[in-house]
């Protein structure tokens, strides 16, 4: 009987380990953490499954280059090419579209450039480098941040020729550049769902809005296990089919801040 119960005790150990060891990583942005989103929908995506996600948070061009090298298992970020490219490449299975919002332009209340109001994001921009005034960057090849540069193309301007002047790269995440940028009293490119949950607005606010192109797309792509044998295939598509189906889109739609939605599903 002795045998019998220690035997019992063993296997319950053994068992509960295993439930304790099942995680999976998640390579995303800063954005979806410094929003608050992960830590109100993550919980209730391990609720429902025992699942435990460990979320990487770093540029969309760190996270994809992480993921490229087996350093996670699921890749959430916001550059639709680069995903499309490494789905191309072989290094995921699959890109899903998760949620959307948008980029904004911020300033501070004096708006040096002129700009509030504007809703053609690349005048606003030509308005910024012709008056040469403060505009904090991320600089860091982060989802943002690619979205930007693609912006300042189409002015036809190269801000980075003005680098430490009036153009400043922060090489940082999107909170660290958003607080630079108050302090300096800057403008800065951020997605809206930081902005939101950005505690130190000062005298900063949403200047430019409403552009076609400042539309802001998240996908989700499970890391290749042909690439990476140690990739947790059968966990991370539980989590891709949790978060693009009802019970993650819902989770998503519900996040909130002062009443102000922060992401949109709009999963296939």
């Amino acid at each position: 009987m002795r045998y019998l119960v220690t035997a019992l005790v063993a296997l319950c150990l053994a068992t509960l380990a295993q439930a304790q060891s099942e995680f999976i990583v998640v390579q995303s942005t800063t954005s979806t953490q410094n929003s608050g989103l992960f830590d109100e929908i993550l919980p209730q995506f391990t609720e429902s499954t025992g699942i435990e996600v460990r979320v990487v948070a770093v540029g969309t061009g760190q996270a994809i280059r992480n993921a490229q090298n087996g350093d996670g298992d699921v890749l959430l970020v916001h550059a639709k090419a680069d995903e499309e490219a490494f789905v191309a490449r072989g290094w995921g299975v699959r890109r899903q579209d998760v949620m959307y919002n948008d980029f904004v332009i911020i300033g501070p209340t004096t708006d040096p450039a002129g700009i509030a109001g504007t809703t053609d994001v690349t005048a606003a921009l030509t308005q910024i480098a012709e008056a040469q005034a403060p505009f904090a960057s991320r600089g860091d090849d982060s989802g943002t941040h690619k979205a930007e540069m693609r912006l300042w193309a189409a002015t036809n301007i190269d801000p980075t020729a003005a680098s430490g002047t009036w153009y400043r790269e922060t090489g940082s995440g999107m909170g660290t550049t958003l607080n630079t940028g108050v302090g300096m009293d800057a403008y800065i490119m951020a997605d809206r769902a930081t902005w939101i949950s950005f505690g130190n607005k000062a005298n900063h606010k949403v200047l430019v809005e409403g552009d076609s192109r400042l539309f802001n797309q998240y996908g989700v792509i499970l890391v290749n296990p042909e690439r990476h044998p140690t990739v947790k295939a059968a966990a991370g598509r539980i989590f891709i089919d949790w978060l693009t189906g009802t019970g993650g889109q819902t989770a998503i739609a519900d996040y909130q801040i002062d009443g102000q939605q922060l992401f949109f599903p709009n999963a296939d």
